[in-house]
């Protein structure tokens, strides 16, 4: 990636719907066409640099409950657990981390009382899950995905 990829990048993030004229005008310090933006585009996706992907707001369709859920599982279950919580539909993001937790999740369900089943009856009954602590989000200030392009020196 080279200082071009990175602002033209950048510019997605900030307005994911612009088109490949409105990014090449916005280049810095001059201006590029509009298919040097396509091409680069195109190549970026290829080689898995970037996705483009549709991120809907759960709370506007019906989703009042989203959780991140803090796991310690046995030393030698910590990829199964992973892994199961991984294929679970309600699972946004699943890390192994270091520290208190072995593992984070983030889950988004409908109610209070789907979140309850959710964690009792599936996550609660992976094999290896020791402890497991849920902290329920009452606010979301930030939501980025992947890295801001903004942070990037090239």
């Amino acid at each position: 990636m080279d200082r071009l990829d990175v602002q033209i990048v950048s510019r997605l993030q900030e307005d994911g719907n612009a088109t490949n004229a409105t990014i090449a005008r916005s280049i810095l310090p001059s201006p590029v066409s509009e298919e040097t933006v396509r091409r680069r585009l195109k190549r970026l996706m290829q080689e898995g640099y970037m996705k483009i992907v549709a991120i809907p707001d759960a709370r506007k369709m019906g989703y009042e409950s989203q959780v991140i859920i803090g796991l310690q599982v046995d030393a030698n279950k910590i990829d199964h657990v992973a892994d199961t919580l991984s294929e679970m539909n309600e699972v946004n993001w699943v890390s192994v981390t270091t520290g208190s937790f072995d593992i984070f999740g983030w889950a988004t369900v409908k109610s209070f009382d789907q979140l309850s089943d959710f964690l009792r009856t599936r996550v609660g009954r992976i094999e290896g899950v020791k402890k497991m602590e849920t902290f329920l989000t009452l606010e979301s200030k930030k939501q980025e995905h992947g890295l801001n392009m903004k942070s990037v020196t090239i």
